[in-house]
């Protein structure tokens, strides 16, 4: 998996693991995607901020510090595809 689809994948599912702190499921596939960037991509740490519409991510790997941006409508859907789910409630 590349790097943009990773922290795309992790963000995703930290928002929707920070909004749902009792979803099990969904802390064990955001420490997954957190493996990933750590083992694979050698990230050594994330920080996240909202601008305006956007989600940026800064991200160190190998003391050099690096950003992604990514839109708020679109990782958030994740989040308002499960709340929407009776099934998931």
């Amino acid at each position: 998996m590349n790097l943009q689809d990773a922290i795309y994948n992790w963000l995703s599912i930290k928002m929707v693991s920070d909004a749902r702190p009792n979803d099990n499921a969904a802390l064990d596939t955001y420490m997954f995607f957190d493996e990933i960037l750590k083992q694979d991509h050698k990230i050594e740490k994330l920080e996240i901020k909202k601008e305006g519409a956007w989600y940026i991510v800064d991200y160190w790997i190998e003391q050099k510090k690096d950003t992604k941006q990514y839109p708020i409508d679109l990782i958030d859907a994740l989040l308002l595809s499960i709340e929407s789910e009776p099934k998931y409630n």
